[in-house]
């Protein structure tokens, strides 16, 4: 028979114990809706992040365009010694064929020596190193078969060097990958940061910044461009026709720069090369320690290791291309950190 019992009622402890942890629920879950994201960065914040992810992608960026010169000059060595291999290679063939015409002259009064025979191998170095046999050659065939055994040493050692520089070549390229992935990386997350301001927040930004680069111009004391060396003088004003190209990392004009791109390109106008790396050009010239012993022209280096260069404007003001977002422009020198100028 089915049992119509009434079912148990909870009892009023368990009730009152529901009850609380129903309502510390919707506490909990009110509080979570009302909670405030993480704090919001101000403009100034996301400024002073930004520039310092920058700062870092441009560490990045001289390393990859150390890599970048590092892997022409290889290609370029490379490409050279397989050029010299290949001719080293055709005069060998030349001297076994003189070899071979002297054997066949031989031949025709009488026979060939059986020790020309080994010589006309691919490989006589084993019997020139017995020195007995060569009582049995004429002075003509000693000759002969030393120009080959140097030959052939002069291949080795070329062909071991190119394998060097290939195996040096392709370190560089991982290097070049390594760097490359490690500017985008920054300057993807200097993206992120500056995406969560207001367009009204990016255009007080940028208008700050426009500012500062105006300033910074109406400062530079361009008759002091006479103050510089003639070459200095020329390089300085060829980055000056350059102000408002974008900074691009890895390039070196004349439609874009980086730092040192900037500073070598300038000076490839003046007719005068330079290293590509701003850490290079820091051992380009004669070092001035003094800012106030900077002429227009001479470079500029900032930051304990090198990463950044510009060419001095007169009056305290360096002309760069500052980073990823910025154009070539003016600028403070006390906005960075000063270490040295360069006079070329």
């Amino acid at each position: 028979m089915a049992s119509h019992r009434r079912p148990r009622q909870p009892s009023r402890a368990r009730v009152t114990v529901l009850t609380t942890a129903a309502a510390a629920a919707v506490v909990l879950s009110a509080n979570a809706a009302n909670a405030a994201p993480s704090e919001k960065l101000s403009k100034d914040e996301v400024k002073a992040k930004v520039d310092k992810l920058y700062e870092e992608a441009e560490q990045a960026t001289e390393k990859l365009d150390g890599a970048k010169d590092k892997q022409q000059k290889l290609q370029k060595e490379i490409s050279t010694i397989q050029d010299n291999v290949a001719r080293g290679q055709e005069d060998l063939n030349k001297l076994r064929d003189s070899l071979g015409s002297l054997a066949t002259a031989q031949y025709r009064s009488g026979g060939i020596d059986p020790s020309v025979q080994l010589f006309l191998s691919s490989d006589p170095d084993d019997y020139l190193d017995k020195a007995s046999t060569l009582d049995q050659l004429s002075g003509q065939q000693v000759e002969a078969l030393k120009k080959i055994q140097d030959k052939q040493r002069e291949l080795a050692q070329e062909r071991a060097e190119a394998t060097d520089k290939l195996k040096d070549l392709s370190a560089t390229r991982t290097e070049l990958a390594k760097q490359k992935s490690a500017v985008q990386s920054k300057l993807a997350d200097a993206q992120k940061i500056l995406n969560t301001l207001t367009a009204k927040e990016k255009a007080a930004l940028d208008a700050e910044q426009a500012q500062a680069a105006s300033r910074a111009s109406s400062r530079v004391n361009l008759g002091n461009t006479g103050s510089a060396s003639g070459r200095a003088g020329a390089a300085f004003s060829a980055a000056q026709s350059v102000i408002g190209s974008p900074y691009v990392y890895g390039a070196s004009g004349p439609s874009s720069f980086d730092c040192s791109g900037l500073t070598s390109w300038a000076y490839a106008q003046a007719g005068v090369t330079i290293p590509r790396t701003s850490e290079a050009q820091a051992n380009a010239g004669t070092r001035i320690y003094s800012q106030s012993d900077l002429k227009v022209g001479d470079l500029v280096i900032f930051y304990g290791d090198f990463h950044h260069v510009g060419l001095y404007a007169g009056n305290g003001q360096v002309l760069h291309a500052p980073h990823t977002g910025a154009v070539v422009r003016y600028e403070a020198i006390g906005d960075m950190t000063f270490e040295f100028g360069v006079r070329i």
